[in-house]
């Protein structure tokens, strides 16, 4: 079972920036770079004798954008879905430990 997370653990870190950056596209005769945040995860237990044991993994990617080439050189065009899918939560986490800290203030 560990041998196995091991392997798994090693091909994911061997993709390294190709997970996160994707081979250059062409689109209407324009380049372009994919980009995306990627994250893994993964885990693995035994008991003491060995006999039992088990593991899991799991991971996500979100396409946060692309680099294009323009006049003034690469330029980042963001996925707007996707910025708000993560602006949302960051508001609310913000607004809140705002507001705690304001209450704290006060006091």
């Amino acid at each position: 079972m560990a041998n196995l997370a091991e392997r798994i653990g090693q091909l994911v870190t061997s993709l390294g920036v190709r997970a996160s950056y994707g081979e250059k596209i062409t689109i209407d005769g324009a380049e372009a770079v994919p980009v995306a945040l990627v994250w893994f995860g993964f885990g693995g237990g035994s008991d003491e004798s060995g006999e039992a044991g088990g593991g899991g993994g799991g991971g996500a990617t979100i396409p946060i954008g692309v680099y294009t080439g323009g006049i003034n050189g690469p330029r980042f065009q963001p996925n707007l879905v996707a910025l708000l899918a993560v602006s949302i939560p960051l508001t609310l986490v913000a607004g809140k430990a705002l507001s705690h800290i304001v209450r704290a203030l006060k006091k």
